[in-house]
């Protein structure tokens, strides 16, 4: 069986805001090792399982999807986010 992980999706650095943070993905890892294809450069393998990238709303139903399919998954929770506050006054000290 392949396995999944159940990544939650981090705020990004350039965000202020939290409206895309709390969503959860889903993805295959790969079983097989990646081979260098010396004509283009490029590295890849024969499972294609790994493109697949599945969103869901929350953890338990990323959770239920991977038992209805008899997936073996692991849940990787995004980072603590650290809040620098600071004023604008800070600037001048």
């Amino acid at each position: 069986m392949p396995t999944a992980r159940i990544i939650e999706t981090d705020r990004k650095t350039t965000q202020s805001g939290r409206a895309k943070a709390g969503k959860w993905t889903l993805e295959f890892e790969s079983d097989r090792a990646q081979r260098h294809d010396p004509l283009t450069g490029w590295v890849g393998n024969a499972n294609t399982a790994t493109q697949v990238r599945l969103a869901f709303a929350t953890k338990e139903a990323a959770i239920a999807y991977a038992d209805k399919h008899g997936f073996d998954y692991h849940i990787v929770p995004a980072p603590p986010v650290k809040l620098k506050l600071q004023a604008y006054a800070d600037n001048f000290r």
